[in-house]
């Protein structure tokens, strides 16, 4: 029986909607979507995969459910050591469901080893980065979703990059199955615990690889063995204002935290700032954050990252307050963000006085607001900046050859 790999239904681009019309283009890579597909992996296959796959080794349907079971709910896929699967199938079994999809190149340490940012290379080559981060009473992690992103914001280090292509749902989960196993074995400061909290704010535009996001917020909320049972009420999906992705997730019906990467209260700022913004405008981009608000009753986070004399004054943010205050509701929480500069860049960090002053603002009109907590300073914090320079490094490996 031969069983083919044409399973995946996501575009092969990730070309958001105006990437090819319209005001916005996605600013690409020139190695994008170069290399074809990353193997099919356990959790990119249909139940109806998965037991073809399985028939094709000679193995009974049962064996799938132990194969999930020992991924969903050990984190485990060194099929080696499954006692449990037979002995002359553990080989084929590991190669046909368990490829690897992530290989760690490098890792940095912070905050006192409570912070752990790791470089993962991809079957292409390419090179993503997921973040980390233990708090006394959650452990998040911070992923990333394409190689790369397109939207092209000047301040961010991955915005730079340029996309390069989507990933699937298996290399996104298989960063989830990595750290929950790290919690699990004590391998983070603080001794064995469990990874609570996952939010889609690394490499990349989560609403331009919409299907394979999708996929892995299903699965990644699923109680064992059909999922990692992290609860969807832990989840946040980030957007810089892709407002079809935004009304896509709306009517999904998953109770996960939405965040707006908004960066600017007005239009002709945001322009700037937000590329994303010349094609769904500030009130397109808010309308739809508050349509997310009234049916999930989830209160949307608003990320705003704060840089020094261009949006951080007090003018900016009394006319975020009136933006938001529009509403009526009691509908989002600001987050400003002390920026994580790119080396030898003009985005610098505010003062902190303007940040207080700032978060008083908001305070006074009644908004919630609190200034992010920001790890891993100590490092190449920003998300990007370990790739961008893995990648600077490689072309000039190339070049001096």
């Amino acid at each position: 029986m031969t069983v083919t790999n044409e399973h995946h239904d996501a575009p092969e681009t990730g070309i958001t909607p105006g990437g090819t019309t319209g005001a916005f283009r996605d600013v690409l890579s020139k190695d994008h979507a170069r290399r074809g597909k990353p193997p099919l992996h356990f959790v990119d296959m249909t139940p109806e995969q998965r037991i073809e796959h399985a028939t094709a080794l000679g193995l009974p349907k049962f064996r799938v459910k132990q194969l999930a079971n020992h991924y969903y709910g050990h984190f485990d896929v060194n099929a080696s050591e499954f006692t449990d699967f037979p002995a002359a199938r553990r080989s084929e079994a590991a190669e046909t469901f368990f490829p690897e999809l992530i290989h760690e190149v490098t890792r940095q340490v912070a905050d006192n080893g409570t912070t752990i940012k790791t470089l993962w290379r991809l079957f292409d080559g390419s090179h993503i980065e997921s973040v980390l981060m233990r708090y006394p009473t959650r452990t998040t992690l911070c992923i990333s979703s394409q190689v790369g992103c397109g939207m092209g914001c000047p301040f961010c280090a991955t915005g730079q990059l340029g996309l390069t292509r989507n990933m699937s749902a298996g290399e996104i989960l298989e960063q989830v199955r990595i750290a929950a196993r790290m919690m699990r074995d004590g391998e983070v400061a603080g001794g064995e615990g469990r990874l609570s909290n996952i939010v889609f704010m690394g490499m990349g535009e989560p609403m331009g690889n919409y299907n394979s996001v999708l996929s892995a917020v299903r699965q990644i909320s699923a109680m064992p063995p059909e999922g990692f049972g992290i609860s969807a009420r832990n989840i946040t999906v980030s957007t810089v204002g892709v407002v079809p992705g935004i009304k896509k997730l709306t009517a999904e019906g998953i109770p996960v935290r939405l965040a707006v990467s908004l960066h600017a209260p007005s239009d002709e700022l945001r322009d700037e700032l937000v590329p994303m913004n010349r094609r769904f405008n500030t009130t397109q981009v808010l309308d739809a954050a508050h349509d997310y608000y009234l049916a999930t009753k989830r209160r949307v986070s608003i990320e705003y990252a704060l840089m020094r004399g261009i949006n951080d004054q007090a003018e900016h943010a009394r006319l975020l307050a009136k933006r938001l205050n529009h509403y009526g509701d009691d509908w989002v929480h600001v987050n400003p963000i002390p920026l994580n500069p790119i080396e030898g860049s003009r985005w610098t960090a505010s003062k902190p006085e303007d940040e207080q002053q700032f978060l008083d603002i908001l305070h006074a009109a009644g908004i919630t607001a609190t200034l992010r907590d920001t790890r891993g300073q100590d490092i190449d914090g920003a998300c990007g900046q370990l790739a961008a320079k893995t990648r600077e490094s490689f072309a000039g490996q190339q070049a001096a050859q």
